[in-house]
């Protein structure tokens, strides 16, 4: 198989075991370990086709892009930490003749524990994660990273999952939400506008979007978990740009 799995990752003890033993038929994975010190890196070691190389964390665009620049072959396939390749999905990697000039785009089931999550926007989620290196990369986004696909075909790669093990506690919806709200405002200071009223209404539509019009609550208590998680994060986003933009004007003056 002439793919690369590649992914980065800080403390993913609890589920990077999971994630390399679905990637043992790959004879290359990249795990770029960006100052790890719950034994991740200890763990990676044991996979004898896994390549662990240290690196900084510089947003997720530019560090994806840093760790495939390490991978032997030219097709990579971005797996996070606790991520699942199913063997269905294996199978079709293994079989598939890939154009070049394509980006590949998988399918997602997603898990709060091991729940699966059918609603809240997390069910049925496609994302392009399969793409040649010579040909493209992802953008420079801190947040909110993707594949450049200007000019290029996109195609569902077929079947399989990649299962999608993100949330295995509360305190992982805490920790991740003020992790990325800092890296959205880090990234749209000074470019993005932002107010209080900003952070409080898009926190409650997305409260809304998520438990009403995404049917969030016929997943029981996980699924308002998820909604609160998505609301509080919105507003963090908001509030933290709307502070980071104030401090600009106070330098700037």
């Amino acid at each position: 198989m002439n793919i690369s799995a590649v992914m980065i990752v800080k403390n993913g003890a609890r589920t990077i075991r999971k994630t390399l033993e679905s990637l043992r038929e790959f004879d290359d994975v990249v795990v770029y370990d960006n100052g790890s010190d719950d034994g991740t890196a200890e763990i990676a070691r044991e996979f004898s086709n896994v390549n662990l190389v240290p690196g900084e964390f510089t947003g997720f665009g530019p560090t994806k892009n840093k760790a495939a620049s390490h991978a032997r072959h030219d097709w990579i396939l971005i797996v996070d930490s606790d991520e699942v390749v199913d063997a269905q999905l294996l199978a079709t990697l293994q079989s598939k003749a890939l154009d070049e000039q394509t980006i590949y785009i998988l399918n997602f089931t997603a898990y709060y524990r091991d729940i699966p999550i059918r609603h809240c926007g997390w069910n049925n989620q496609k994302i392009k994660r399969l793409y040649n290196k010579r040909i493209t990369r992802f953008n420079e986004k801190f947040v909110h990273e993707n594949i450049l696909d200007e000019g290029m075909h996109k195609q569902e790669l077929g079947p399989g999952n990649m299962q999608h093990y993100s949330y295995m506690t509360i305190t992982d919806f805490i920790i991740k939400l003020d992790r990325y709200s800092t890296l959205f405002a880090e990234d749209n200071a000074g470019r993005k506008y932002s107010s209080p009223l900003k952070a409080i209404l898009n926190g409650a539509y997305s409260f809304f979007r998520t438990y009403v019009l995404k049917r969030g609550f016929l997943d029981g208590y996980a699924g308002l978990v998820i909604a609160f998680s998505h609301m509080a994060t919105n507003f963090y986003k908001y509030i933290k740009l709307y502070e980071k933009n104030q401090e600009l004007k106070k330098t700037n003056r």
